[in-house]
């Protein structure tokens, strides 16, 4: 099931909406981690930058074919062989994962999705115990350049109860991340 279109601009305009940096640094992209999902990928505007801070495997996932080839060249391209991208519908299908196998989840410009719960049933399931999630979404404001309609587009304060009615407690909440987003941290 594809989740509500928002629209992808060209490869080089969706980057300049993002200090890439920033965000990881804010969710805890870290050495730590050992089995990161990214739900979404889109470009691999950050599934690559996140599998060279981890020390493990980044599982990301898409229901674009087109994307899955294009990151598959880059990580080719830049003989990187710590991402298995997969070309899936994770929200109709699941990630095949098992139970509590992952330590932290990317749910980034997602959650707008229809069926949000269903993505934070999933990302609950291959948690580990107090593994993480990190969410990251436009800024509730109409004069973004991109992102969903005002009219799905969540709110922080909605995202926050997504997340603790699906058993997340909060660590972070609200954080700005100019130009265009906030962010959320959460733990199962």
């Amino acid at each position: 099931m594809k989740a509500r279109e928002s629209g992808m601009p060209d490869e080089k305009i969706w980057e300049q909406f993002f200090d890439v940096s920033l965000i990881l640094d804010e969710l805890e992209v870290t050495a730590k981690i050992e089995k990161l999902v990214d739900f979404g990928f889109g470009y691999g505007t950050f599934t690559i930058p996140a599998s060279k801070r981890i020390n493990g495997i980044v599982y990301a996932y898409d229901i674009e074919k087109i994307l899955v080839k294009e990151i598959e060249f880059k990580l080719e391209t830049n003989n990187i062989k710590n991402v298995l991208p997969f070309h899936l519908d994770f929200i109709k299908e699941g990630t095949g994962l098992q139970n509590e196998e992952v330590d932290f989840v990317m749910l980034f410009n997602i959650l707008h999705a229809e069926k949000s719960d269903t993505i934070l049933d999933e990302t609950y399931r291959i948690l580990k115990k107090n593994g993480k999630v990190g969410v990251i979404h436009w800024n509730y404001d109409s004069a973004t350049p991109r992102g969903p309609s005002m009219l799905i587009r969540p709110k922080p304060e909605e995202l926050k109860s997504l997340l603790t009615i699906s058993g997340f407690s909060i660590i972070k909440y609200n954080i700005n991340l100019p130009p265009y987003h906030y962010c959320i941290l959460a733990q199962k």
